[in-house]
């Protein structure tokens, strides 16, 4: 029998993927070619799309979505050991499936490669900022308002889009699978490491600040 928490993780991650890949989509086909208004589009189908799933899917896995929220869980004895792996393996093949998802419904080549560069110090930079500032948001959230959660996290990120260079990543998997829609939110397979590498810095930061 197939365990319900992964099946969370892998369809609640599917469906953020969904809403960010297929948002930048319809935004780019109605704004003329206007960036500002495919972001605005993107960045508050994104922040609405998490408010929903963190609601509905948070009483049954937690809602991680993110291998670094369940790894942070799992050092904070929120998360058993042998669940891990699953959940970030869930994780990732669900962003993938999100993302080949959405070009079926767009009706677009399924199998994709971003050609989109992304890169550079500022960005560099701006994702290690990033994803020091969601990860602390979940561990404070969570910590002393719980039932606010869902909002905290959807409102972060939808500010998050617009206030940091890097436009808020902060998930291997949301990266990874990313890189394969040649579309408004890809990345370039080869910028890949450029947010990963900074994603983990910001979590093992945040992992001492918790420690201590």
């Amino acid at each position: 029998m197939i365990n319900k928490k992964y099946l969370t993780e892998f369809f609640g991650t599917a469906a953020l993927l969904s809403v960010i890949t297929g948002s930048g989509l319809m935004g780019q086909a109605l704004s003329s070619g206007n960036d500002a208004v495919t972001l605005l589009g993107n960045s508050i189908a994104t922040g609405a799309g998490l408010y929903v799933l963190i609601m509905i899917l948070g009483p049954i896995s937690g809602a991680h979505l993110n291998p670094l929220v369940s790894v942070m869980a799992y050092t904070q004895k929120q998360l058993k050991r042998k669940d891990l792996v699953p959940y970030i393996a869930s994780q990732i093949s669900g962003a993938i499936s999100g993302v080949w998802m959405t070009h079926l419904m767009f009706n677009l080549p399924i199998i994709q490669t971003s050609t989109k560069i992304r890169t550079g110090m500022g960005i560099w930079v701006s994702e290690v900022i990033a994803t020091l500032i969601l990860l602390t948001v979940i561990y404070l959230g969570l910590k002393y308002t719980k039932k606010q959660i869902a909002m905290i996290v959807a409102l972060t990120v939808t500010a998050g889009y617009w206030f940091t260079s890097s436009t808020f990543f902060c998930n291997p998997a949301v990266t990874f699978a990313r890189s394969l829609t040649d579309t408004f939110v890809g990345i370039a397979p080869q910028n890949i490491l450029g947010f990963v590498i900074p994603q983990v810095i910001a979590l093992i930061l945040i992992l001492q600040i918790i420690k201590k």
